[in-house]
């Protein structure tokens, strides 16, 4: 769990938005976080945002984890994250409820990845045996790691699970301190600029959901708010399908990203709105089911209470 201290450094880059763009009167104030090149980019590369009737306050964090320890906390409304960081930070009590959903149509090599140096021996699941990897705990990259050991029938002691945030991992993994590190975007990009490699590749292995998540407050005393930034968000999924070159400009801009690196992370496979149904519900079940059997999640909390139905 985050401490104080940590939690508002982790907020030391919020600042208010004037959603409304053109000087329109303000209804409210909507607190988001965003991941780094996540929700942030996308609505100011967009303009989405532009004639709303309130104010948006952005707080960034370098990772799911950090995002959702803020939402359960209270101190953002809403964020989006992956749907392995949204179970573990469900099932660990945090009082919070996905309200939307987004899947990738056509997913891209590298949304998800298990990243080693170029010269690695590391070349599939196999590999993994006896290796330190690097992850960050209840993360995409985490499920990964977890789902690429079961499909090369490793337990939990084959491999060596090394916690860090994203920015200690890639420090480990240059120092040869890990073998590989499972993570994602934009962090993959920037590796594999840098001349590393992908070992496995997460397609095979995880589901590609995000979650639009909300604190319960949240959804009591803002749900108009709420549903209207989802409502502008499909938009700007939208728009950031037809112009990656636009939304790679932002994405350089706001994650220091070089631009031919950002443009390949836009490009990589369109993120669209999806109706959160039953159907998706019990395809979660999978994710949920993976880290109890590792015991990295040890409550009953009932799937189908983590989400609202909108579909």
């Amino acid at each position: 769990m985050l401490d104080r201290r940590n939690l508002l450094a982790g907020l030391s880059t919020t600042f208010a938005l004037a959603a409304c763009g053109r000087g329109g009167s303000s209804a409210g104030v909507l607190r988001v976080g965003s991941q780094k090149g996540g929700t942030k980019a996308l609505m100011l590369a967009s303009g989405a945002l532009d004639g709303a009737a309130y104010t948006v306050e952005w707080a960034e964090f370098p990772a799911a984890q950090n995002l959702l320890e803020a939402l359960g906390s209270g101190a953002i409304d809403l964020g989006l994250a992956g749907d392995a960081p949204f179970q573990f930070a469900y099932q660990a009590g945090s009082p919070i409820k996905a309200i939307g959903a987004q899947t990738t149509q056509q997913r891209a090599e590298g949304a998800i990845a298990v990243i080693v140096p170029g010269a690695s021996p590391i070349r599939d699941a196999g590999g993994l045996k006896g290796k330190r990897i690097a992850t960050t705990r209840g993360s995409v990259g985490h499920y990964l790691l977890l789902r690429a050991m079961l499909s090369a029938g490793l337990g939990a002691k084959d491999v060596k699970t090394v916690f860090l945030s994203p920015s200690d991992a890639r420090a480990a993994l240059q120092t040869g301190a890990v073998d590989g590190w499972s993570t994602w975007q934009p962090y993959v990009a920037s590796a594999l600029a840098e001349g590393d490699r992908i070992a496995i590749d997460g397609r095979g292995f995880t589901q590609g959901y995000g979650f639009d998540i909300a604190h319960e407050s949240a959804i009591a005393d803002k749900r108009p708010l709420l549903d209207d930034f989802l409502k502008r968000e499909d938009k700007a999924l939208q728009w950031a399908s037809t112009h990656v070159d636009d939304f790679a400009k932002v994405l350089a801009s706001e994650t220091g990203l070089p631009l031919p690196i950002a443009k390949e992370f836009a490009g990589r496979g369109a993120r669209l709105p999806v109706p959160i149904d039953r159907a998706l519900i019990d395809r979660q079940k999978v994710v949920l089911d993976t880290f109890r059997q590792f015991g990295e999640v040890k409550s009953e909390r009932p799937l189908k209470d983590a989400f609202v139905l909108t579909g």
